[in-house]
Formats: C-alpha cells, sequence, structure tokens
C-alpha cells in the first residue's frame, strides 16, 4: 500500500520512523495521564484501578489486532512470536526476572519511560542500565545466557497460538476481551479514565496495522512490528552512539515519540517534578533490577507492553507465557520483599 501514499522522497523504513514518532507521542500522554503501569496492577497500593486501566488498554488491543488479521490487513503467520518450536525456558526465566526486576526498581519500563520525562532521574539511570543490558544480552557480553536458555525449547506443532485451538482467533478474542472488560468496569476508575486507557490499546493495531499494512512495500520492505521497549531501547542506545552509521528505526522513533508525549502531558497538567535517589542502598536497588529487567526482557521475547500489551493481542503462546511469568516473579518479589517492610529502602527524595 505504501506506493500509493505519495511519500516520493522518502523510502518506507524512513515514514516508519514517523508513524513510530506519532505512536510513541500518543502513547506517552496517554500513558502518563492514566498512570498506565503492569506492576502497579499488580502490587501497587491502587492495584484494583491500575488493573481496571491495563485490562481495557489490553481489551481494545485485542479486539483490534484480531479484526485487522479477520480483514486480511496483516498476519503474525511469520512473526517470532509463531516460531513452532518454543524457547520455554529463556521466555520463564526471562519473564520472573523481568517481573522482579520491575519490583525493584517501582516500574515496567514503559512506566519509567513516561517517568524519567516527568523528571524522575532514578527512572532515567534505570533506563541507562536497563538499556545496556539489554544490548549485551541481544549482541554482547550477556549473548551466551541467551543462546544456552533459549536452545531447550518445546514444539508446539501447529498450536502456536489460541487460535489453533477450539473455537478458533474469534472467540478466543471476544473471551479475553469480554473477561478483561467484565473487571476493568468493577475497578473504580472514571469513565474518562477507561476511555483514555482504551484510546491507549487502539495504539496496538495501529502499530500492526500501520508496519504490516500500510507501509508495506515489495522493494523496500518494513518489518511487522508493534508497541514495545526492550528491543527499541537496545536500538536507541547503539542509534545514540552511532547515529552518522546507521539509521534510526521504528523503535528508535518509539522512544524518542514516548519521552516527547509524556514531556508535554507532564508539563502541561503540571505532574512534571524533580525526583531521585536518597541513599546508596537505593540506587543498588534500582541497579539490580534494571540489570534483570534489561536481561529478562530480551530472554521472554519482550516487556509488559511488547509480550503483554503487544503481544497477547497476538493470541501467541508464548506471549502469554511470557506475561504470566512477568506477572509471577513480580509477585513472588514483591512478597519476598515484605518482611524487609518499606524502611530496609531508603525512600524516594523529592
Amino acid at each position: 500500500m505504501f506506493e500509493s501514499l505519495g511519500f516520493e522522497n522518502y523510502t518506507a523504513p524512513q515514514v516508519a520512523v514517523g508513524l513510530a514518532l506519532i505512536l510513541g507521542a500518543a502513547f506517552g500522554l496517554l500513558a502518563e495521564r492514566t498512570r498506565f503501569c503492569f506492576r502497579r496492577s499488580l502490587v501497587g497500593e491502587d492495584r484494583k484501578q491500575a488493573m481496571g486501566v491495563w485490562l481495557t488498554a489490553l481489551a481494545v488491543a485485542v479486539l483490534g489486532t484480531q479484526a485487522g488479521v479477520l480483514a486480511g490487513l496483516i498476519t503474525f503467520d511469520d512473526h517470532r512470536f509463531m516460531a513452532g518450536d518454543l524457547p520455554l525456558l529463556a521466555i520463564f526465566v526471562g519473564g520472573v526476572m523481568f517481573g522482579a526486576g520491575m519490583v525493584l526498581t517501582r516500574g515496567c519500563v514503559s512506566r519509567l519511560t513516561v517517568l524519567s520525562a516527568s523528571g524522575n532521574l532514578r527512572a532515567v539511570f534505570v533506563l541507562l542500565v536497563f538499556a545496556i543490558t539489554a544490548h549485551a544480552t541481544l549482541k554482547g557480553v550477556f549473548a551466551p545466557v541467551r543462546t544456552t536458555l533459549g536452545s531447550v525449547t518445546v514444539a508446539l506443532g501447529d498450536t502456536v497460538s489460541l487460535a489453533a485451538l477450539p473455537g478458533g482467533a474469534l472467540v478466543w478474542s471476544v473471551l479475553i476481551a469480554l473477561a478483561a472488560l467484565a473487571i476493568a468496569v468493577r475497578s473504580g476508575n472514571r469513565v474518562t479514565t477507561l476511555g483514555l486507557a482504551a484510546l491507549l490499546g487502539a495504539l496496538v493495531p495501529a502499530g500492526w496495522i500501520g508496519t504490516g499494512f500500510v507501509l508495506y512495500d515489495d522493494f523496500d520492505p518494513v518489518a511487522l512490528q508493534g508497541l514495545s521497549f526492550t528491543s527499541p531501547y537496545a536500538d536507541t542506545l547503539f542509534w545514540t552512539v552511532a547515529s552518522t552509521s546507521i539509521p534510526a528505526n521504528f523503535g528508535v522513533g518509539l522512544i524518542g515519540g514516548v519521552l516527547i508525549g509524556a514531556l508535554v502531558s507532564a508539563v502541561a497538567f503540571g505532574t512534571f517534578q524533580w525526583q531521585s535517589f536518597s541513599a546508596p542502598a537505593e540506587t543498588g536497588r534500582y541497579a539490580g533490577g534494571a540489570l534483570l529487567m534489561g536481561i529478562g526482557g530480551v530472554l521472554a521475547g519482550g516487556c509488559t507492553v511488547g509480550a503483554g500489551l503487544a503481544g497477547v493481542p497476538t493470541l501467541s503462546i508464548a506471549a502469554l507465557i511470557a506475561i504470566l511469568s512477568i506477572a509471577l516473579g513480580a509477585v513472588l518479589t514483591n512478597a519476598a520483599l515484605k518482611p524487609f517492610g518499606e524502611s530496609a529502602y531508603a525512600q524516594p527524595a523529592e
């Protein structure tokens, strides 16, 4: 479809960066307004409300994505989520690591990105360590860990997604969406908040359809990509230090857009506030959490957005295992920290 859009002076990959900037800016603004965060929905003091926001976004993402599949606009047949040999050990271990890390840092990567644009220097520090660690796991010193754990696979055959189970994609999509919305409407959130969460969820199919259909070009193809943060942060790190040698891609545009959108929202609504660490012990906790998330995000195949919000709508078994493993890691880590109390760690300083 790309050749009919009239971008005579730009290639599909270049326009993909612009698309990512727009999607990222919308995500940043909406996530800042709704305080969108998977960690909060599991272990936060307001987890009921946070879960309502997250599940509303998920319901819309599932319905929108599968509508695109049903209309023949996109297909996930060749996507990594649909690999016949499931790297079960890597996904499970990585998911648990990521979940533990996001509890230690008090935020998943998407939330920390929004916070960093809102003046939170702790979040900036975590994201720097996260990006370096993720890149090291993809292509650096931690790559042997990825390849070793990834070599342990389970053959799924044709059952790589819920669409292969009785009922097919339509039934499973509706069931997931209805279950999510049933919880969301009882979360105690205002209708406007859930409306903003629904708009955030709509960004997921917009990303899939935008890269998989609108920007499809036989001569200069763009990879089918959705919202995610793990690989994009590794790409952004590499592009930042070598931008004269490599062009920006979808991931770089997405991260940049989220930062811009969150910053605009924080300034416009008066929530921008400088925050930093208050003690070395707190810095160590956040550094350890960032390390766990960097390695875990790569092993699991994505973060709470990449494997969760954008992954689950593909109906992939791998994505479902990843997000459930992340949830398990978060809950177990939070339970392990409870006996020590919050006083065991220095409180954030403003």
